[in-house]
């Protein structure tokens, strides 16, 4: 098995938790294969956003499809 890993920044207006699971979901909804999520960091964005916006930098680790011959 040969995994690759991308990173992802999920967003949302409620909290950290919700922007790991807005990045989780959009991953797994557009990958195939995905095996683990690794959290990297969080911030909020203050700058052009109405309130505050938090988000999750993350991981995704996805194992890749065999090439068949």
């Amino acid at each position: 098995m040969v995994f690759k890993k991308i990173t992802l920044i999920g967003r949302s207006d409620e909290s950290f938790d919700a922007a790991v699971d807005d990045a989780v979901t959009r991953a797994t909804d557009t990958l195939n294969n995905v095996h683990w999520v690794e959290v990297e960091s969080f911030g909020v964005e203050i700058a052009s956003v109405e309130g505050h916006q938090y988000q999750a930098e993350v991981e995704v680790a996805f194992e890749l499809e065999s090439a068949e011959e």
